[in-house]
């Protein structure tokens, strides 16, 4: 099977290689660790507040700071800033972030150590204007462009500054808009026109970054950019990455989508550098950013050995284009997975709860609170049963939970001996297997398995992800599942990083003519610490989501029913498989932003977030605001100092409007729009912003 070029190994983890570009004294790529990045608040010309802040984010753990200059007093005042830095003892390399003024660039190239520039608009046109180029203009236009970007290359080569060519989905210039669309395939092409003037003047200090506020855009964007480096490079090393998921917002979705886009990438291997954006002191980064950077690190450097082997079919079927895998529709007790139902979410319990009533009635309270609309909001409860005394706790268990209006589906993992028992009490009947010699017990398991399609019980084949013979494992259960009850089949694997081993068995599925199979992703918040459980589910479970693999999400290890269950649907929504609460894109904020981002967005939340399915941007200026609002159905964007414009799609509606007065304005035209309902009443179960199935 011929390997994708953007990725050493889809199936298992192994570092992208790259060249190493020094940013002042910490160097990028190469062998050496994944770089934290952050990005300053405060305004530019206020010296000593930047610093401040610099110094705040440096004694966290933050390696490299970029700071906005949107103006050339701003970018004249850097060098004031990093000499305020010296004086302190501070040699934190500095990021001069510029937009719209390239004679700011080179008066920052100056000052600092590495100058991030967006090809949409460093010297390219964005007005959202509408018109067809010949090839002619188009070279035109990109030949003009070009003249006014090699100045900054011969400069930072002059000085030996390193470059950002930062691509940003929602700050595409006309140019490549009206050729290539809001597309990563645009994005790629917008990085990739300035490299050649990079390369043309024998400059190669070049990071990349291709963020976007969907972190699936994101992801397919930042892969299609390493596959066509890697095409350039002939197999050498080419450029080292910056990874982050612009506009992620604040709290635990924040975390939960950055985990979800940066983490896809890390898995595959890519990003040398990376920033956890949100809408929050930039100082609360910098543990999200070494969370994820540690885990992958630690994995890197732990692979080896040949894997699994070739399962011999791709584990997506395009990497740049996002699919829902296919798979067969599959009834449990009323709520089917797979095939064009929507991604359940599942709790595991582990063993049988000592007081089922109280478990049965927190479970139940836990998801009266979640629903903001109809449906169920728990949609599949595993339990383990060792004994055949196990499961008697099993049948008291489904009684309190009918008793306590809950008739969830319920799935017993059983060994193969209580297979039979279990089919006549539960849904569902969860089995191990693993792989040792032509299939270890074989025998047994297809005993197992024939009681449990003699019952009318679906089966579930649950494999483990450091088996190393997993391929035999596999095959094995498929081939006692036998044609006829291939219905009644679904696959999953055992929590802990997991990611590589889903993939190798989607693929291994497909190959064995099997992909009609649903299966379930399985994530564990044991052994996690607390402030950090939202990392492992988001990435083992919204990573492979992101690539359309996975029928039904199951969480175990959990602390608290009632907040892994809400922390599933988060998942699902920062996967952008299920929209079911208010989703707000905001910006981490700058020294542009023209009101406090983080007390306005609180605010708008308390005002909005009962609206399941509302996209609603919250953006502090116009560098990237209306763009990445192209999927939001709101746009709130600061226009000037106390005023903000709105926005019904990208389209302008209201402009100027008095901070004080905007989110009231804001609410008034989400009611024009059709798109308001009013909020639960208190003391009537629900939560504002809680999802519904």
């Amino acid at each position: 099977m011929t390997r994708p070029g953007f990725t050493a190994d889809p199936f298992r983890p192994r570092r992208r290689p790259t060249r190493v570009v020094e940013v002042g004294e910490v160097g990028v790529g190469g062998r050496n660790p994944i770089r934290i990045q952050s990005m300053t608040t405060t305004p530019t010309l206020d010296t000593r507040a930047t610093a401040d802040q610099v110094e705040r984010l440096v004694r966290a753990g933050c390696e490299i700071v970029r700071i906005t200059a949107p103006s050339l007093r701003d970018a004249e005042n850097l060098g004031e800033i990093r000499r305020e830095l010296r004086r302190r003892g501070l040699r934190v390399p500095l990021v001069a972030d510029i937009h719209f003024t390239p004679r700011a660039a080179m008066i920052a190239a100056e000052h600092v150590e590495k100058v991030r520039i967006n090809p949409g608009n460093y010297a390219d046109k964005k007005r959202f204007a509408v018109r067809e180029y010949s090839d002619a203009e188009y070279r035109e236009e990109l030949e003009r462009v070009a003249e006014r970007f090699r100045p900054l290359v011969r400069r930072l080569r002059e000085l030996g500054r390193a470059l950002r060519i930062g691509t940003n989905h929602g700050s595409l210039s006309d140019r490549i808009l009206n050729r290539y669309g809001d597309t990563p395939e645009g994005m790629v092409e917008s990085a990739l026109e300035f490299l050649d003037v990079c390369e043309d003047e024998g400059y190669r200090d070049v990071i990349f970054s291709m963020k976007a506020s969907n972190p699936v855009v994101a992801a397919q964007a930042y892969r299609l950019l390493a596959q066509r480096l890697a095409e350039r490079s002939g197999g050498a090393p080419s450029y080292p990455f910056h990874l982050g998921v612009t506009e992620a917002g604040d709290g635990e979705d924040g975390r939960i989508k950055s985990a979800i886009g940066i983490g896809a990438l890390l898995e595959d291997g890519i990003g040398d550098t990376l920033r956890v954006s949100l809408t929050e002191d930039p100082v609360r980064e910098i543990p999200a950013a070494r969370a994820l950077a540690e885990r992958y690190e630690a994995a890197w450097s732990a692979s080896a050995g040949e894997g699994w082997g070739d399962p011999g079919a791709p584990f997506v079927s395009s990497p740049y284009r996002r699919a829902r895998r296919p798979s067969r529709r599959l009834p449990v007790a009323g709520v089917a997975l797979g095939g064009d139902e929507p991604v359940r979410a599942e709790l595991d319990l582990g063993a049988v709860p000592g007081d089922v009533a109280a478990v049965a009635g927190a479970l139940a309270a836990a998801c009266r609170r979640l629903p903001a609309a109809g449906g169920p909001a728990l949609e599949g409860l595993v339990v383990e049963a060792e004994t055949a005394r196990d499961l008697g706790d099993v049948v008291r268990f489904r009684e309190a939970l009918e008793g306590a209006g809950l008739p969830v589906p319920l799935a017993v993992a059983v060994p193969p001996e209580l297979a039979e028992a279990a089919a006549a009490e539960a849904d569902r009947v969860v089995l191990p297997a693993r792989g040792g010699g032509a299939f270890a017990g074989a025998e047994r398991l297809a005993a197992a398995a024939k009681a449990v399609h003699a019952a009318g019980r679906v089966l579930e084949w649950r494999l483990d992800p450091a088996d190393p013979e997993l391929p035999a494992a596999l095959e094995g259960v498929l081939s006692l599942a036998g044609a006829d009850s291939a219905a009644a089949v679904l696959v999953s694997l055992l929590p802990g990083r997991a990611v590589h081993a889903i993939r190798y068995v989607r693929a291994r599925l497909d190959a064995l003519g099997a992909g009609h199979v649903p299966l379930v992703l399985a994530a564990t918040e044991a052994g996690c610490r607390e402030e950090e459980a939202w990392l492992a589910p988001s990435v083992e479970l919204g990573v492979p989501l992101l690539d359309g693999i996975g029928d039904a999400v199951r969480l175990a290890g959990f602390r608290d029913p009632g907040q892994a269950l809400d922390r599933l649907y988060r998942i699902l929504q920062g996967a952008r498989q299920r929209s079911m609460r208010t989703e707000f894109i905001s910006c981490p904020s700058c020294g542009r932003t023209l009101f406090d981002l983080e007390t306005t967005t609180a605010r708008i939340k308390a005002r909005t977030g009962h609206l399941p399915g509302v996209k609603i941007a919250v953006m502090g200026c116009i560098v990237n605001g209306p763009g990445e609002m192209a999927d939001a159905d709101f746009g709130y964007v600061g226009s000037g100092p106390g005023t903000v414009n709105l926005y019904v799609g990208r389209t302008l509606v209201e402009r100027h409007v008095p901070s004080a007065e905007a989110p009231d304005r804001l609410v008034a035209l989400i009611e024009r729009e059709g798109r308001w309902v009013d909020p639960p009443e208190p003391g009537d179960g629900s939560e504002p912003g809680a999802p519904a199935a």
